[in-house]
């Protein structure tokens, strides 16, 4: 069995001096102050030993009631800090409708119950009833609309007038009170790549609640570019005080939630072809309640002379990535990238007390890395993760990852590439998994890695800009994962042999339907994989994805209801994010998905560059064992 230590715990009672010293931050296992409530200390205690306790979000229980037609699906969170034996019950407007406790799964059907139904959930701790849970988010008719605002459009110096679209979003309990909430970034219509010249609009972030409150909205200013790879926002509480934070890359002018302007509120920087090429550059943490700057430093690295970066008009220079790291096992770090075409730089940043602390800078044009073989090695997009089982995360760019030290851990060698898998794909080999594609003509089209050290386990010849694949369990007739790619005639399992017909589409993945094998998300549809075609599960009505050929969502993950997967897209007129849960029932009791390290980080930097979807650090597939408890604790 995979990770034998994450399974059947037993509670532990540590000596008292450990747990001073826990709480006073001193001992091995330092935690905040604020984690001792009484909910969260016994998981503290029963997982010492492991290393893997980390904090968490203080989550409410997220619960949605989405009407089927013949009833209501009510689903909920099972949270990391529940007992392992919790059970509950359902009320309608303070009636128990479940004849005994819910044991089997997160959810109960309540049969010709009308769209408009108000449920509240309570948990059952030893035979004792708790308090009624918040009431459930209704999805009446099998979504939830989120009301927006699309900022003022307007015209470039070239006289380009442009309007404003909803682009990717994030999500983190911005005021502390137990419900998730929205940051949604808007782009302008003329955004651009590197690659092309030409003036954006700016670039507009919003902080908003799921009923449509609007907490704040910051205006990145003229001189950040809007596109995929100049903004890579990211939303977690470093603090641990119980609210999320916003970082993200600042310039001259821009305006935070309050609007006070960072820098000089005058400067222009943009050159006669729109690229910013001078000019400071900075790094900001936003207060997530009211979106003000907390604290601002320079941006590292500096990009410095331009050219030494591989060309003269900003291609590789302003290429961004994000991400967020438990790098000492226990709290989260901040984690903000440039290049991966050449020279690549990542820092890591600690949010501590009101200031940023840098903790660590990998720098592949350093004595100590260059020559090696880690530049020119990034993807279009990063992933995180506990890579060689030592209770810290790591942070995989591409062909290349790098240690929770900030050293070098391991390159491959094998180039740039636009999208990448890390996560517990396969229940027979210990560990994590890593599947990528590969943008480099002469390196391997796709490869599946061991992300530990780099070694190859299987790969395809070298054929082409091979722009898409995935890796996921989405075919219960197969043990372990499936992969596949737009490069590829077939899919693959594990050790690379062909099993028949891929799927139609190479994209985004969703846990949707009652079974624990994973659907296929793609534009506005969600499907289900089968040997000889795909069957429909969804097909938004109203809406529009996002990013171009990307055809991404605004945002996809377990973020409301049980551990199964909502989908976030933009309506068409951009006045409203619609939120789709699922309508199907499970037999299946799993933990809330935000309470896994692994899959919670890959939901903050699922908007970092090319969107990919986020993966578990534990399997979830046919065959899967008894899923594992999470060891957590919350501000």
């Amino acid at each position: 069995m995979k990770h034998p230590h994450r399974h059947g715990r037993r509670r532990v009672l540590l000596p008292a001096a450990l747990v001073a010293a826990a709480l006073a931050g001193t001992g091995p296992t330092a935690l905040s102050p604020s984690s001792a409530d009484a909910a969260a200390l016994p998981r503290v205690l029963d997982s010492a030993r492991t290393g893997e306790t980390h904090m968490v979000e203080a989550l409410d229980r997220g619960v949605v009631s989405v009407h089927t037609g013949t009833g209501n699906l009510v689903s909920w969170r099972w949270l990391g800090t529940d007992p392992d034996d919790v059970a509950f019950n359902v009320y309608r407007a303070g009636t128990k409708v479940n004849s005994t406790p819910v044991t089997r799964s997160t959810t109960y059907f309540h049969s010709g119950a009308p769209s408009h139904a108000d449920y509240t959930v309570r948990a059952v701790v030893d035979g004792v009833e708790q308090g009624d849970s918040v009431h459930a988010i209704q999805f009446r008719s099998g979504y939830k609309d989120v009301p927006i605002s699309p900022p003022a459009g307007g015209t470039t110096p070239d006289g380009v007038s442009y309007t404003y679209e909803a682009n990717d979003a994030s999500v983190g309990d911005l005021d502390g009170d137990g419900a998730l909430d929205l940051v949604l970034k808007w782009q302008p219509t003329n955004t651009k790549d590197n690659s092309q010249s030409g003036y954006t609009g700016n670039t507009i972030v919003d902080g908003i609640k799921l009923d449509g409150t609007r907490l704040w909205r910051i205006d990145l200013g003229r001189n950040i570019r809007s596109g995929a790879h100049y903004t890579q926002f990211q939303v977690y509480d470093y603090d641990g005080d119980g609210e999320a934070e916003v970082a993200m890359k600042t310039a001259d002018g821009t305006r935070d939630g309050t609007g006070a302007v960072i820098g000089s509120a005058s400067a222009d920087h943009r050159n006669s072809g729109g690229y910013i090429l001078s000019g400071p550059e900075y790094l900001t943490m936003f207060n997530g309640r009211t979106g003000r700057a907390m604290g601002t430093v320079d941006y590292v690295p500096a990009r410095g002379t331009v050219s030494n970066w591989g060309d003269s008009y900003g291609n590789r220079v302003d290429r961004f990535l994000a991400g967020t790291a438990y790098l000492d096992g226990t709290r989260p770090s901040l984690i903000m990238a440039r290049g991966y075409y050449t020279r690549t730089v990542i820092a890591a940043w600690d949010w501590r007390n009101g200031s940023f602390t840098r903790r660590w800078t990998f720098d592949t044009n350093s004595s100590t890395n260059s020559g090696k073989g880690y530049d020119g090695q990034g993807s279009h997009s990063l992933s995180v993760g506990d890579v060689d089982n030592d209770g810290r995360d790591e942070i995989v760019y591409g062909s290349m990852a790098v240690d929770d030290n900030g050293n070098g851990l391991w390159t491959a060698k094998t180039g740039h590439g636009d999208a990448q898998h890390l996560g517990d794909l396969d229940p027979s080999t210990a560990g994590l998994e890593y599947y990528k594609v590969s943008e480099s003509t002469g390196q391997p089209a796709a490869l599946y890695l061991d992300p530990a050290n780099g070694a190859v386990r299987w790969k395809l010849a070298a054929c082409c800009d091979n722009g898409r694949g995935v890796a996921a369990d989405i075919w219960s007739g197969n043990s372990g994962p499936e992969m596949w790619s737009s490069a590829d005639a077939s899919v693959r399992d594990e050790g690379g042999a062909t099993k028949g017909r891929k799927p139609s589409s190479a994209n985004f993945l969703s846990w949707w339907d009652g079974d624990p094998v994973r659907e296929l998300l793609d534009g506005t549809r969600i499907d289900k994989y089968g040997t000889s075609s795909d069957t429909r599960l969804l097909t938004g009505t109203g809406v529009s994805s996002n990013n171009g050929t990307k055809a991404t969502p605004v945002l996809s993950g377990d973020i409301l209801g049980d551990w199964r997967e909502e989908v976030v897209w933009r309506t068409s007129d951009n006045t409203a994010l619609r939120i789709h849960s699922t309508p199907h029932d499970t037999d299946r009791r799993i933990t809330t998905l935000l309470h896994d390290r692994l899959y919670r980080t890959s939901l903050a930097w699922q908007n970092s560059g090319y969107n990919q979807p986020p993966h578990t650090g534990f399997f979830i597939g046919s065959g899967m064992p008894t899923p594992p408890r999470p060891a957590v604790y919350t501000p």
